[in-house]
């Protein structure tokens, strides 16, 4: 018999078959509803549809391939079984628009149809499958992305940002490494160039905008490829959930067949043990398939604290780039940037050139707040019309500009704790490592870690030229001493309240 579309609404010889598999389906379901239990049958059965029935052969429907190529794979000997049993020989499998599998599910029978355990002849009730427990609630992001009808979903990834691709990247001297190492991950057709590419900086200075892109350069280049992009601390939550639902068989699995994992700021796994004992193994997992790996942090590999050494190892076997503070070219290219788009977007209004390098001078902490800055010019000009002017831009982010004047300096660190162990400036910073010299020494790189944005290396830079590990050193140092020596802990307090002003 010819296969007859079950929303075709044909009548003739085949009508029959197709109302008897419809009722057969409803039937199917009820029971693997009971047998699976809710959350796995939300994940993998509920999305699936019947998307046409013949004479001895059904063809099911699901909403996206990462669905129907797991539905098969974990429950296709069962529904397979159970389809003989109702006269349907061969099953396959096809996708199915989303919004025609939300509109067949809605017009099925309800679960007052019939009973479950009548849905085998002799109303015989199916035996789960031994591995029925390592799916659940960690899918239920992945089906409702794909019945939500978005074109490709990412693999367990929350909405990429379509503001964070490489075209709407700036690149400068402080992001030149970091940038061209991204773009060469995201274009690679074969072996991962650099696995893993680490990316580390402070906030605000691009790591995540990175991520996004390579995400979406993937996704564009490569669409059948599964990219997942999630922050660190949102996979520590998934393995919490995992443990919870007894589905760690499943939680790694699903992290285990990606082609490309994104992990942000890793750093918030610190003193995690079981999550980091899972990422250890899902990284060994990946690298050995030759999947690549990204991972941003806010400190290099071996400055996290709280993380493993041999998490430390693994995270600096590919290539470490540091994204550096932003220098004024750079921060002037993103104005001008943003100031073009607004052009496009708002022809009236008009910005005088002298305010982009205006506030690309100013405001120097990173590009967050730069556009944050801008916002607020833009946001005056359409929505209560004043002109973009140098005047109106002092006068609108003067509580900002207040802020930058107050901000602390290494300088100005460096000077005043000179001047409270009355010791010279010159040899704080020279390679005298007499202990009259090396404590205030300490002292200021301490109080340059806790009252600046500066990373450990541009600390040491200021430093006479220090490696990042003799500052994170003299931090850990000066915590230690303030824990057991009062006088010290009070001089350091004091500096630190003379500082902030």
């Amino acid at each position: 018999m010819t296969a007859r579309n079950l929303d075709s609404g044909d009548e003739g010889s085949g009508e029959p078959a197709r109302d008897s598999a419809v009722e057969a389906w409803a039937s199917i379901r009820l029971t693997l509803r009971e047998d699976l239990g809710e959350a796995v049958f939300k994940s993998w059965i509920d999305p699936l549809i019947l998307a046409e029935a013949g004479e001895g052969w059904i063809r099911l429907g699901a909403p996206s391939r990462f669905l129907r190529d797991g539905a098969e794979a974990r429950y296709g000997d069962l529904l397979r079984e159970i389809w003989r049993d109702h006269g349907a020989a061969r099953v396959e499998w096809a996708l199915a628009a989303p919004q025609a599998a939300a509109a067949r599910r809605a017009s099925e029978p309800g679960p007052a149809a019939k009973s479950a355990k009548s849905s085998a002849p002799g109303g015989k009730r199916r035996v789960v499958p031994a591995d029925s427990d390592d799916v659940g609630p960690l899918f239920e992001a992945a089906s409702a992305s794909a019945a939500a009808g978005e074109e490709d979903p990412s693999f367990l990834s929350p909405k990429l940002d379509g503001r964070f691709t490489f075209d709407n990247f700036v690149v400068g001297k402080s992001n030149e490494l970091a940038h061209a190492a991204a773009r060469r991950v995201a274009e690679a057709d074969g072996a991962a160039p650099f696995n893993p590419l680490f990316l580390y900086g402070g906030v605000g200075l691009g790591k995540t905008h990175l991520m996004h892109a390579i995400a979406w350069e993937v996704k564009r280049a490569r669409p059948e490829r599964r990219v997942a992009y999630l922050s660190a601390e949102k996979f520590m939550y998934q393995f919490v959930s995992a443990l919870r639902y007894k589905e760690t068989i499943n939680f790694k699995q699903q992290f285990r067949s990606v082609d490309v994992l994104l992990i942000d700021d890793v750093q918030f796994i610190a003193g995690k043990d079981s999550t980091q004992e899972e990422f250890f193994h899902t990284f060994n997992a990946l690298i050995d398939q030759n999947r690549q790996i990204v991972i941003s942090a806010d400190r290099s590999p071996t400055d996290l604290d709280g993380i493993e050494e041999r998490i430390k190892s693994r995270l600096g076997w590919g290539l470490v780039a540091d994204i550096h503070p932003t220098d004024y070219e750079l921060r002037l290219g993103v104005l001008q940037m943003r100031a073009e788009a607004v052009a496009e977007q708002y022809p009236e209004v008009e910005i005088d050139p002298k305010v982009l390098e205006f506030v690309a001078s100013r405001v120097s902490a990173n590009t967050r707040e730069l556009e944050g800055a801008f916002n607020r010019l833009l946001a005056q000009a359409t929505l209560v019309g004043r002109p973009i002017t140098l005047e109106m831009a002092r006068q609108i982010l003067q509580d900002l500009l207040r802020s930058y004047d107050r901000r602390i300096t290494i300088e100005e660190i460096q000077r005043k704790v000179a001047e409270s162990y009355n010791v010279r400036l010159a040899d704080m910073l020279s390679p005298r490592r007499a202990q009259s010299v090396a404590r205030p020494r300490q002292v200021a790189m301490y109080l340059s870690k806790i009252l600046t944005a500066k990373s450990l290396p541009e600390i040491g830079r200021k430093f006479g030229g220090r490696d990042h590990t003799t500052v994170m050193h003299a931090v850990k140092r000066i915590e230690e001493l303030r824990e057991v020596d009062d006088e010290l802990d009070e001089e350091v307090e004091v500096l630190k309240r003379l500082l902030e002003g």
